[in-house]
């Protein structure tokens, strides 16, 4: 008489290891997938600074959508910001103000891509994109942003000198 229960346990055991092998595998491949996915969003997610005497230089990758987009800081907080040379100020998601510590001030009409809304001017004591740093510029609030991207318009880039060739922009303190 063969005793099956140690043989039934054991395939048991063996098919939840075969299981959990392909749980661990799927995980792995979605967050290297996830990786890939951000990286084709925010090729800049660390920008390196270069010294040129007494400039500071930053060359930005244009990400598959053809938009330059890098990760820098509000006030010393980590952000996200898509330039955009057709914006006249830069244009922060309403409801990231309070964690960049930034206040409301005087409401406005602007027009978008989108038409007309209201936003409320704020004030940036610090930016930073590696370490490029600009100081005292002008903002706003805008409440029709859902994402957490901030549109870094010419209120910062006036203060910078930016050239593009090919798929590279270069920004360059003056």
């Amino acid at each position: 008489m063969n005793d099956q229960s140690g043989d039934n346990g054991e395939r048991g055991m063996g098919k939840w290891m075969i299981i959990l092998a392909w749980l661990s595998g799927l995980a792995l491949l979605a967050m290297v997938f996830d990786d890939l996915l951000e990286r084709q969003v925010n090729p800049n997610a660390s920008p390196q600074s270069v010294y040129r005497g007494s400039a500071v230089e930053v060359t930005l990758e244009q990400n598959r959508y053809g938009h330059y987009v890098t990760s820098g800081t509000i006030n010393g907080q980590p952000v996200t910001f898509l330039l955009d040379t057709g914006a006249t100020n830069v244009s922060i998601p309403a409801h990231l103000a309070a964690r960049l510590g930034l206040n409301a001030g005087p409401r406005y009409r602007v027009n978008t891509a989108n038409g007309q809304i209201t936003v409320a001017s704020t004030h940036i004591d610090r930016l930073a994109i590696g370490d490029l740093q600009l100081n005292d510029i002008d903002a706003h609030l805008n409440p029709a942003i859902n994402s957490d991207e901030i549109l870094l318009g010419m209120s910062a880039l006036r203060q910078l000198e930016f050239t593009q060739q090919g798929k590279w922009l270069t920004l360059r303190s003056r």
